[in-house]
């Protein structure tokens, strides 16, 4: 009875020093799970965020638009967009054929190089404005004025659900890209009050001279 009692005795004292020895077990006997060690390259300690980085934003005003984004990318500026400076709402679909009027910001101050830069443009053979052009303002409850202004920016300007008909003003060409085509006559004429009645205009393209 007593060596049974004696093996016993000395069975839960080995096994209770081998759980003190070894570190991968817990206090219930079965082995702790091991940590993973942290991947190649990185730090256990949280890592600060990476510095924003600055440089000098070139003037790129009256140069090519393609030149212009290139350029500017070599600068280290790659967050690009244009914009027509005539307020016509054309888009810059072949950028070799246009021209920087604008840019924004403007050239020659060290600035983040996350910067949104903003040119705005017109085509090769057309002036640039003194200011950039702004887009017609919505209609309301009255007609605006909108002679001069281009066809695809005036009928963004109209509310969605008028009707409204565009005419060659020069001669009877369909007008298929009203982004290159400007309102040379309205009805109703600016002031009207608008109610619903169709719209309709004339226009020229944008470098021709309205009749």
């Amino acid at each position: 009875m007593h060596r049974h009692h004696l093996a016993a005795a000395l069975s839960a004292a080995a096994v209770l020093a081998l759980t003190a020895c070894d570190p991968q077990t817990t206090d219930t006997g079965k082995p702790a799970a091991p940590s993973k060690p942290p991947a190649p390259g990185t730090s256990s300690l949280a890592s600060p965020a990476p510095a924003t980085k600055t440089a000098t934003l070139p003037s790129l005003v009256g140069k090519g638009l393609q030149t212009a984004q290139d350029e500017a990318q070599a600068a280290g500026f790659y967050t690009l967009k244009s914009h027509d400076a005539l307020g016509h709402d054309r888009l810059q679909a072949l950028d070799r054929n246009w021209k920087v009027c604008s840019q924004t910001p403007a050239g020659g101050a060290s600035i983040a190089t996350n910067t949104a830069i903003d040119f705005g443009a017109v085509k090769l053979e057309e002036t640039c404005p003194a200011t950039d052009a702004p887009a017609p303002k919505p209609a309301g409850d009255t007609m605006p004025n909108f002679v001069g202004q281009g066809m695809k920016a005036v009928r963004a300007a109209l509310p969605g659900n008028a009707s409204i008909t565009v005419k060659d003003a020069v001669q009877s060409r369909m007008v298929l890209q009203e982004s290159n085509w400007k309102v040379c006559s309205q009805d109703p004429k600016p002031g009207a009050a608008l109610t619903g009645q169709p719209v309709s205009f004339t226009v020229a393209k944008t470098d021709e001279t309205c009749p």
